[in-house]
């Protein structure tokens, strides 16, 4: 099993202070808590990719490529990379290459994107989602495993004779989670290859979460990797500790509150009772965790 942090950039007045940060000191924050994650032993640090404000992630290999340089262990990934609107062919190169700089300290983790203008800024139509997700990983696959690559599909220009470069470290590619929060879809690629499924488990209640993983433990057997109970499954969490439970609260509340995505929505009390959410401390907390008990931000733990 992994514990590791993640984290999607996002840029946000502070709810207590009115301040918010410029997109330098938000990047100089993340790369402050992957430092702080090897130093205290977690196993894995990944960031988010966005192109469109509040976010300030858009080049996740430049970030990793720079905290590789800083650290010794821990895991570089990703939460997640954009295989609809990245070419597969750049994300092929970006990533073997990352691997050699990092020595091999990378997994990669593939989502769809749920933001649907950023779509047609890369000439996509988010409307094609589900489909360049399944045809664009398709292709990368290609890429990492044949030294010379012939392909045609729908949504790019054909290859004749290309071979990607670097080659993946060792000849083994990274590897690869995909990420999902609601498509069957997805977990039955994963399952397909043989791959990790990633269930950001941060809104939805656990019978959902538990129906999408089961799906994909029983596809994953179905196609003949392994049992399902070998399935390598990831979940992500919300944790956030205090020296007390009264004091985390206290603390915490004004950001939930005011969080862009569940703010001005249920309680904190309601949103802890159905989702993975915790606040408290290490010994006692109001919610069950689903991942790592670990700093206030965004959890994710892995397991097989």
């Amino acid at each position: 099993m992994q514990f590791g942090i993640f984290s999607v950039g996002d840029i946000t007045p502070d709810p207590t202070t009115g301040v918010a940060p410029s997109e330098g000191e938000r990047i100089e924050s993340m790369t402050r808590i992957a430092l702080k994650a090897e130093e205290v032993g977690l196993d894995v640090f990944a960031t988010g990719e966005h192109h469109n404000p509040p976010f300030t992630v858009s080049s996740p290999t430049t970030h990793l490529a720079w905290i590789a340089a800083k650290t010794q262990k821990l895991l570089l990934s990703t939460s997640t990379t954009l295989i609809t609107t990245n070419d597969p062919v750049k994300i092929a190169e970006d990533y073997a290459f990352l691997q050699h700089l990092s020595g091999g300290r990378v997994d990669l983790m593939m989502g769809r994107g749920n933001t649907g203008p950023v779509y047609p800024w890369f000439g996509k139509d988010i409307r094609d989602g589900i489909k360049l997700a399944i045809e664009n990983y398709h292709l990368l696959r290609k890429l990492w495993r044949e030294p010379v690559v012939n392909w045609q599909g729908q949504f790019r220009t054909p290859l004749q004779g290309y071979t990607s470069t670097p080659a993946p470290l060792d000849d083994t590619p990274p590897f690869v989670w995909h990420g999902s929060i609601r498509s069957p879809e997805i977990a039955e690629q994963a399952a397909y290859y043989g791959d990790g499924f990633f269930h950001n488990h941060i809104f939805w209640g656990p019978e959902h979460t538990a129906q999408m993983v089961r799906l994909y433990r029983q596809r994953f057997e179905h196609y003949g990797h392994g049992a399902a109970e070998e399935a390598i499954v990831g979940l992500g969490g919300q944790v956030f500790l205090g020296a007390s439970e009264a004091e985390a609260k206290k603390q915490f509340r004004p950001y939930f509150d005011n969080a862009p995505v569940y703010g001005h929505g249920p309680s904190l009390e309601d949103f802890t009772a159905a989702t993975p959410l915790t606040v408290g401390t290490p010994s006692r907390s109001s919610s069950a965790p689903s991942a790592s008990p670990t700093t206030p931000a965004t959890t994710s733990a892995s397991c097989s």
